[in-house]
């Protein structure tokens, strides 16, 4: 628990500092805010390596963190499976989604995601782009995502869904340009998860914990609430204050799983 409350608070100092994003060369690469702890680049590689075993990710799929060092960067691998990931594939990227040194690897088409919901959400420190089988079906039909079970009570806020037909017409369904990023970050809005229709789901934390957290139990809630719905009757649906006394119990029992979660990722 120690260890994890040292990497908590060290992604989130950037909330301290008065810092300013460091200026772009016109024309050319973004600069680097610098150095990152070489543990909270571990926590990042065990989020893509976590969700991948959980079965939240597959070969799609990605994870990202805001630098612990200034707010106007994230850190997101090259474009690879997540299982994939090492240290050595994790690159920095501006707000507006330009790699800061890319070195002939491939950047993820839909960074979009990550960039435009850092810039929407200061609150947001890691966020999760997943296909999950489980989860798609509730972006598609009128039965909404909704928690039942315990932890799952972070969805008691809402679900929204994103419908990208609304600001892009007839696409491929992929966010891969800002202004679809925007859209997305403005459906999300407050909540931990939005649903893209026929897509899959964008979801954030305010720590790469909490994002995984929020991830694989969103995965587990729609798996559940199909099972429940097929016994047929009615469902008995959380409260919503008692979807505020169980996140805020979550909040301080969150280091437990993520230990486990990571030390079986890393290998240790």
């Amino acid at each position: 628990m120690a260890n994890f409350l040292h990497r908590a608070s060290s992604i989130l100092l950037y909330a301290a500092r008065a810092s300013v994003a460091p200026a772009s060369p016109a024309g050319g690469a973004p600069a680097s805010a610098g150095p990152v702890d070489p543990d909270l680049i571990d926590d990042l590689v065990a989020a893509n390596r976590i969700l991948a075993d959980q079965g939240v990710l597959d070969g799609y799929g990605h994870v990202s963190m805001r630098h612990p060092n200034n707010p106007e960067r994230y850190l997101l691998s090259h474009s690879l499976a997540p299982e994939l990931v090492t240290a050595a594939d994790i690159m920095e990227h501006d707000l507006d989604s330009n790699p800061v040194d890319l070195r002939g690897r491939t950047a993820f088409l839909e960074r979009f995601i990550h960039g435009e919901i850092y810039k929407a959400r200061p609150d947001v420190n890691a966020v999760v782009h997943s296909h999950s089988p489980a989860v798609v079906p509730f972006g598609v039909s009128n039965v909404p995502l909704r928690p039942f079970y315990h932890m799952g009570a972070f969805l008691g806020v809402g679900v929204p869904i994103f419908e990208i037909r609304d600001v892009g017409g007839m696409t491929d369904l992929l966010v891969r340009n800002p202004e679809l990023g925007r859209a997305l970050a403005q459906c999300l809005a407050d909540k931990p998860v939005a649903l893209m229709r026929g897509h899959g789901s964008a979801i954030v934390g305010s720590s790469i914990p909490s994002a995984v957290y929020h991830a694989i139990y969103t995965d587990v809630t729609a798996r559940m609430q199909v099972q429940a719905l097929m016994l047929g009757g009615s469902i008995n649906y959380l409260e919503p204050e008692e979807c505020r006394l169980v996140a805020a119990n979550i909040v301080r029992t969150i280091g437990r799983p993520w230990e486990l979660w990571r030390r079986k990722a890393l290998g240790r």
